[in-house]
């Protein structure tokens, strides 16, 4: 699959634009569209999510906003030093980025939240795109298996030799390093599968990496 620039009217996977379809019916004010990367262009450190939750970065159209795993996601990239403010509100709010982008590995709001094989793979060339466009000694953060799994792809490597793992670091060849980090969603920080000291300490090491 050729690498491919995100593309905001992208209607590829007739069940995820019909699924948006339905949504902005019901949620007119919503934005319901491919949500685009979010931060510094040329950042060294690229955070890959899964896909837009509903009534976050589905209704907002910026990733993690508006839903519970940006409250964490933004508290700690806030208190690493790669954000200018904790909290993530809206669009206009003046939040920047330092060093950092936030992308997903579907751009569209899937049913579930449970992305289809073949839509994750449709999406890859977009991710495909970002991967390639990082500068040397970059850190890609994986949140979550899924996303993990799509880096390991669009980067062209064997799933097999790359397994994930919460705290594990993979070498993707051109100084560029895979951060696995379990995902901060709702069931994983209330179980405590995920503990925002946990989360914080996978960014602190993307900071070491970095350096």
């Amino acid at each position: 699959m050729k690498a491919a620039e995100f593309d905001p009217a992208c209607q590829a996977c007739p069940r995820l634009s019909g699924f948006l379809r339905e949504v902005k019916g019901q949620h007119p004010d919503y934005h319901c569209r491919p949500v685009a990367p979010f931060g510094d262009s040329a950042a060294r450190l690229l955070v890959v999510g899964l896909a837009p939750g509903m009534h976050g970065a589905n209704a907002t159209g910026r990733p993690f906003t508006g839903d519970h795993a940006g409250i964490l996601l933004y508290e700690t990239l806030f208190a690493c030093g790669f954000s200018t403010a904790p909290v993530s509100v809206q669009v206009d709010d003046g939040l920047q980025l330092v060093n950092c982008r936030i992308t997903n590995a579907v751009k569209c709001l899937p049913p579930q939240n449970k992305p289809l094989g073949s839509e994750i793979r449709e999406c890859n060339a977009f991710l495909q795109q970002e991967l390639q466009s990082l500068p040397p000694a970059s850190v890609v953060l994986a949140l979550g298996g899924i996303a993990h799994r799509a880096v390991v792809t669009a980067t062209g490597k064997r799933q097999v030799d790359f397994p994930f793992a919460h705290g594990a670091e993979h070498d993707l060849a051109e100084g560029k390093i895979l951060l696995d980090s379990y995902h901060c969603s709702r069931y994983n920080t209330q179980t405590r599968r995920l503990t925002p000291l946990m989360f914080r300490q996978v960014f602190e090491r993307a900071k070491q990496l970095l350096r």
